[in-house]
């Protein structure tokens, strides 16, 4: 991968020590998938290194080239303001280019698919233990059951609208009803999304986490599925997630558009 831009994944960051640890695991998955390109990691708040210290770091190794990935679904504010402003003080030696956010996607569905299928049964879609049978039964469970899909929220009306249309791609997998949810700034909450499923007659109820990694919000969605029969994991190192980040990657060089530096 010689002369390849270097993949800066830029993540938002938590006080919570699980946020930053599977961010970490994640970039190790993407690192796994491509071999030989360097990924570096920083964060806007909360952890290190920080978006500054990396980007300083990189114009002295020489890196030249570098694209900026945004470890977000959606494109809010810290996709539209954030990010940009801090990449934007980059050294002038360095040619930014800012990679598109991750969703929509349908490596994120499958990601999605993943967790849920590793709640009810313990194995993944593709794994050794994923027999015929297993598709089988995990065919019928699905027809019967309903699923939260709990995002942290936003105040954002496009992220809004983007969880809504992963909610109906989710739905389209094969689940009786998905209903979107929020940690916070949006409503419905996932404890209400969860009766509203109950009160249709939805026999099973499973909460999928629409995030990342690990933190207060995620921990938020958590405690609202207390009512449900199914938590699932975050997306976390999920193969499909890492993925993802590669072809955001692989767009981001294609298109080279660097960002204006500031002057």
């Amino acid at each position: 991968m010689t002369g390849s831009p270097t993949l800066l994944v830029v993540a938002h960051g938590s006080r919570d020590a699980r946020h930053p640890a599977t961010v970490h695991a994640l970039v190790r998955e993407v690192s796994a998938q491509r071999p030989g390109l360097r990924v570096e990691v920083a964060f806007l708040d909360f952890n290190v290194p920080s978006v500054p210290a990396v980007l300083e770091a990189l114009a002295a190794d020489g890196a030249g080239e570098v694209v900026a990935l945004p470890l977000l679904l959606t494109r809010a504010f810290h996709a539209k303001s954030d990010i940009p402003s801090v990449l934007r003080r980059a050294p002038r030696s360095l040619r930014i280019h800012q990679a598109q956010v991750l969703g929509p996607s349908p490596l994120l569905i499958g990601a999605l698919e993943r967790r849920l299928s590793e709640a009810f049964r313990g194995t993944a879609p593709g794994s050794p233990a994923e027999t015929p049978e297993r598709r089988r039964t995990m065919a019928g469970l699905k027809r019967s059951t309903g699923v939260v899909l709990a995002s942290a929220g936003s105040t954002d009306p496009e992220a809004i609208a983007a969880i809504a249309d992963v909610a109906r791609e989710l739905r389209r997998t094969g689940w009786c009803a998905v209903r979107p949810a929020f940690a916070s700034a949006s409503l419905p909450r996932t404890e209400d999304a969860v009766r509203a499923l109950r009160a249709d007659g939805v026999r099973r109820v499973a909460v999928a986490p629409y995030v990342i990694a690990p933190g207060r919000l995620p921990d938020r969605i958590a405690a609202g599925a207390a009512e449900a029969d199914l938590l699932a994991p975050v997306l976390g190192p999920a193969p499909e997630l890492a993925r993802l980040l590669l072809t955001r990657y692989d767009e981001a060089g294609a298109v080279r558009r660097p960002l204006a530096v500031a002057g």
